[in-house]
């Protein structure tokens, strides 16, 4: 009889009723059924099933999408609304018209991206007027209205929903025709965008004074202008899963190595991201080693730059709504050097590389040199600069390596807050944020005088680097010297010396490595550290590869 009542409860609760069982010595003679109301106000957000399998998908849709447009209009048109989510989509704009005073077509565009003058005055006018009296049985109606009626710079034909829809969303207009089965494209893009202005980054005291814009078609025809070569080729692509976003390859024929070219393509359509926003998100997806700190592409801001990166051979990648460009592939002497050392004399040039060479070594090694020589070389110091530092230190709380890594830690807290802060606060925060910390610090005799020098000087020394990734990757690396002196010393330092770079000579840009033309040894122009007059300069980098070599070819 239990398990008569066992078997009776379990079926029960299975049907989703509850069961209350009441006291008495019969538990199944006393049992009270009663079904529970469900509960309207309470939400649960329910999993989807992400292991169905794909005959149970196609089973519960049973609807194949064509990938050709339809000679019906209706069906076309009723695919448009499906796809682009009309009307929820209230910015997707369907324009119902009659061509030839009775055949019915319409019009899909994206308000906000399209010429609202074009669509008005041209596209609709001579649409509607312009087509009376055609006869549309001797002749193609679409090639007609393309030829002779529409007077839009570009008018592009297509028959795959795919493609029809992704020029819609770039600021096309398509006209669909009932009884054909192509679609017209009719390029009328016009939406804001920043004026072009000065370079924010990459400032100069000689040379162009623009910068590029988050606008590809504007950005090429920066480069066009500057740039007035016929081997300067342009091929665009379309990049990330979701947004589809545009991406231009740009290099000149002739000069740059077929190879790289096969290869950055073959790397570029390898992304398959959900979204790439901008150029930084597509560099990370292209770079020859993910886990190596040092920056494989060169990114800039300025046109006259990548110009002249293009005539030495390498090629520029440039996504939609990304205002710079980025060089592939590139040296560390490379990122060393800016736009205006060709525009200086060879004695200027070469006086400025020098300094930004201390710099570059100042700002790696200073603070590790100085716990090194502070803790385990104090015989390499004078007696008066020992004394001097032995009574600026005293009093002080911390010991070196401590007092040293707070100090560096505050200085890029105020450097980083000074970047986020808009306009010419953050420059006054950055002046006087360092100034009454230091002070306040040294008065308050936290750390030492000395210290403030050693960590101002490295920090100002980093300045000096042009390329903003190259200078992240050296302050990164200014602590691991801090760590390798404060452990070993100078027998720390030159073991730390060795390793660093042992990892730039492993790194590549593109097959390319980095530390190239000095490690390997190669071939190049007289310019990787002191210049020489601009005339006898006339091979291109060899590391790149180029077809040309000389530039006088």
């Amino acid at each position: 009889m239990y398990s008569e009542y066992h078997k009776t409860m379990q079926r029960l609760k299975a049907s989703g009723l509850r069961l209350v069982e009441t006291m008495g010595k019969i538990p199944f003679l006393n049992l009270l059924i009663y079904k529970e109301s469900p509960k309207k106000d309470k939400f649960e957000l329910l999993e989807t099933k992400e292991d169905d399998s794909e005959d149970d998908v196609i089973n519960e849709h049973k609807v194949v999408k064509e990938k050709y447009i339809y000679s019906d209009i209706k069906a076309n048109l009723k695919r448009i609304r499906e796809d682009f989510n009309i009307p929820q989509n209230s910015d997707v704009i369907i324009r119902e018209l009659k061509i030839c005073g009775y055949i019915d077509a319409f019009l899909v565009f994206i308000n906000g991206l399209i010429d609202k003058k074009i669509l008005n005055e041209v596209v609709l006018k001579n649409l509607m007027s312009g087509t009376r009296g055609m006869d549309y049985e001797e002749e193609d109606l679409v090639d007609a209205i393309a030829e002779r009626i529409i007077n839009v710079g570009i008018v592009k034909k297509h028959n795959l929903f795919d493609r029809i829809e992704d020029f819609i969303t770039n600021g096309y207009c398509a006209l669909f025709i009932d009884g054909y089965e192509k679609c017209l494209l009719l390029e009328m893009t016009a939406y804001e965008k920043r004026n072009i202005e000065k370079p924010e980054n990459e400032k100069t005291i000689r040379g162009s004074k623009e910068s590029f814009v988050e606008d590809l078609p504007t950005n090429i025809s920066i480069l066009r202008r500057l740039f007035r070569n016929k081997n300067f080729i342009v091929e665009y692509m379309k990049i990330g899963a979701e947004n589809n976003i545009g991406c231009a390859i740009m290099y000149v024929k002739g000069i740059t190595n077929p190879e790289i070219l096969k290869e950055l393509k073959k790397r570029i359509n390898k992304v398959k991201s959900e979204a790439i926003l901008n150029s930084g998100m597509l560099e990370q997806r292209i770079e020859d080693n993910k886990w190596m700190i040092f920056p494989q592409t060169l990114n800039t801001e300025r046109p006259d730059r990548a110009v002249s990166l293009l005539m030495e051979g390498k090629a520029l990648v440039m996504v939609e709504g990304s205002p710079c460009v980025n060089a592939v592939p590139i040296t560390f002497f490379d990122l060393y050097h800016t736009s205006e050392d060709n525009n200086l004399k060879w004695q200027y040039g070469s006086f400025i590389s020098i300094i930004r060479l201390l710099g570059v070594f100042m700002a790696v090694f200073l603070p590790g040199f100085y716990i090194a020589l502070v803790l385990y070389s104090q015989e390499m110091i004078s007696s008066e600069l020992l004394a001097s530092i032995a009574a600026a230190r005293e009093g002080v709380p911390f010991p070196t390596i401590i007092e040293l890594i707070i100090m560096e830690l505050a200085f890029e807290l105020i450097r980083e807050a000074s970047s986020r802060v808009p306009g010419s606060i953050g420059e006054t925060l950055g002046i006087v944020g360092a100034l009454i910390l230091g002070q306040a610090a040294v008065q308050a005799g936290l750390v030492s005088p000395i210290l403030i020098i050693v960590v101002a000087a490295s920090g100002i020394a980093n300045f000096v680097i042009p390329d903003y990734s190259l200078s992240l990757a050296i302050r990164i690396s200014r602590f691991f010297f801090i760590l390798m002196g404060y452990m070993a010393g100078f027998y720390g330092i030159s073991i730390g010396m060795f390793i660093f770079f042992v990892i730039m000579c492993s790194v590549k840009s593109l097959g390319v490595p980095f530390l190239a033309p000095v490690a390997p040894k190669l071939r190049t122009s007289p310019d990787i550290i002191l210049t020489k007059p601009i005339d006898k300069m006339n091979y291109r980098p060899d590391e790149s590869n180029a077809v040309k070599k000389l530039k006088k070819e």
